[in-house]
Parts: structure tokens; sequence; C-alpha cells
């Protein structure tokens, strides 16, 4: 939000303030738009929050996938988010069900 607002101080300012942060005029100016229509603004409830970072815990049997046989063909999985996704043809439809959600999460 500063960055916005000191590119908004004088004419030719944009540019200048995109130059001194190292942005490209064009996030800048998405930025701006955005602080206009509303969109970015600071409010009283962004904060921080804790985080760790757990090692990860033992893998049942469950979380296992079956380990890819030489001739196992492989699925392309085309995500809306643009992503896409490899997976043998014999990985088990519940690990992939528990799977998309989390690689698709927008």
């Amino acid at each position: 939000m500063r960055i916005v607002e000191e590119s908004l101080h004088g004419y030719r300012q944009g540019s200048a303030t995109a130059r001194r942060y190292g942005l490209s005029r064009s996030l800048l100016t998405t930025w701006r738009r955005e602080c206009r229509s509303g969109l970015l603004s600071v409010s009283a409830s962004t904060s921080f929050v804790p985080l760790s970072i757990l090692p990860p815990p033992a893998a049942s049997s469950e979380m296992m996938a079956p380990l890819q046989a030489d001739g196992d063909k492989l699925i392309e999985i085309g995500l809306p988010n643009g992503r896409r996704l490899m997976i043998p043809a014999s990985l088990d439809p519940t690990i992939l069900a528990r799977l998309l959600p989390v690689v698709d999460g927008s």
C-alpha cells in the first residue's frame, strides 16, 4: 500500500516508483487501479499469523501410492487453474480424490 501511495504523489511518479522498487510499471498500474476501486486496501484485520513446519507424519498404507510399474500408463489431467498433473493410471482413486483439491486450490 505504501508503494501505491508513493506512486500517486506527483506527475510521472508511477514509472519512477516502479523503477525504484524493481517492479514492472504494469504491475504498479494494476495495484493503483485496485486501490482506486477499493480492492487493494490495508484493513485492521490484516496481520501475520504464526507458522510452524513439522516433519511429515509417518506414511500409512492408505496414503502410500502404489509404485509405478514399468509398463504403467500415465494420465495427464488439466486443472481449471492451468496446472497439469501427470498421474499413473494405476493410482488409487481415493488418493487422487484427496490430491486434486490441494493441487487445484486457486
